[in-house]
């Protein structure tokens, strides 16, 4: 992912309302979003690229109520090709049973053997006691990245949130420019899962950023210019997945997915149901 826009707490009627945005080279072999059979209450898009571990995903959802997405973090000058890939982060926490904090402390050290990421964790199996933590492998010294060597609890705070490709809340002028339309189009959702064409036209946005405004990660000025815009079109590099996640008081939940080539859209999927155990639900945990 490389651009994910999320409210935690900050709606009357969903906990949790996700807008994201996948950016990756075209030819990288990648699955749709779908439930995994060998771990059928996981909803996720599938990373089929040959890498170093197991092949996971950016973005993920259970019955049981864990969600988990991921970001890279840019910084070309430390990237190491022999780190484990990313993406099996969220599969980790996804098939497991560890709480946000636990998860962090049991794998801290295994942290250590990927590039620099950004992992997004929240457990609503329990309403009352829901819970959301960021956690990042590195921070941020004066204008460098270097890699963390511990990890404080980081649990949120209700509010509304940018990630993109540095720290959580770094205002690259993608979080700026859409996390104002983001929640301007959270406060018009009337929390009845039946239309998420706002939040995919706030994704769709590919304004790219004035030179003065963009950052420098390491990559070239014409590189960074492409990739400021939320939404990426480049021939071979760009936006492939926009996904939106809500989930209601109730249980009720909704993920939507629109996939993108080089050419424009080229699927959309949206699957609906229920927590388990959550009411009218006829599953249990």
């Amino acid at each position: 992912m490389c651009l994910i826009l999320f409210a935690w707490k900050s709606h009357p009627d969903y906990p949790l309302v996700v807008a994201a945005n996948r950016d990756e080279f075209y030819d990288r072999d990648t699955s749709h979003m779908d439930w995994w059979p060998e771990h059928p209450n996981m909803l996720a898009g599938r990373d089929r690229a040959d890498v170093i571990g197991s092949p996971g995903t950016w973005l993920g959802f259970t019955k049981t109520g864990r969600f988990s997405a991921l970001t890279n973090v840019r910084a070309p000058s430390e990237k190491k090709p022999d780190a484990r890939t990313r993406g099996e982060l969220p599969l980790l926490y996804l098939t497991g049973k560890e709480k946000p904090y636990d998860f962090v402390q049991k794998n801290n050290k295994r942290f250590e053997q990927y590039n620099g990421f950004n992992l997004l964790m929240a457990d609503l199996s329990d309403p009352n006691n829901a819970e959301m933590y960021w956690i990042s492998n590195r921070l941020m010294m004066g204008q460098s990245i270097r890699p963390r060597k511990t990890y404080p609890e980081q649990p949120l705070t209700p509010g509304v949130y940018g990630l993109s490709n540095a720290m959580l809340d770094t205002p690259w002028p993608k979080v700026n420019h859409r996390i104002a339309s983001f929640a301007q189009t959270l406060a018009m959702d009337k929390g009845n899962l039946n239309n998420a064409d706002g939040y995919l036209h706030l994704l769709a946005d590919k304004h790219e950023a004035n030179e003065h405004e963009l950052p420098n990660t390491g990559v070239s000025r014409e590189w960074e210019k492409a990739l400021s815009s939320a939404f990426i079109q480049t021939p071979n590099y760009g936006t492939r997945s926009s996904t939106i996640l809500r989930i209601r008081k109730d249980g009720a939940f909704e993920m939507v997915e629109r996939r993108f080539d080089a050419k424009g859209t080229i699927g959309h999927e949206v699957v609906t149901g229920e927590l388990i155990g959550a009411p009218g639900s006829n599953l249990s945990v």
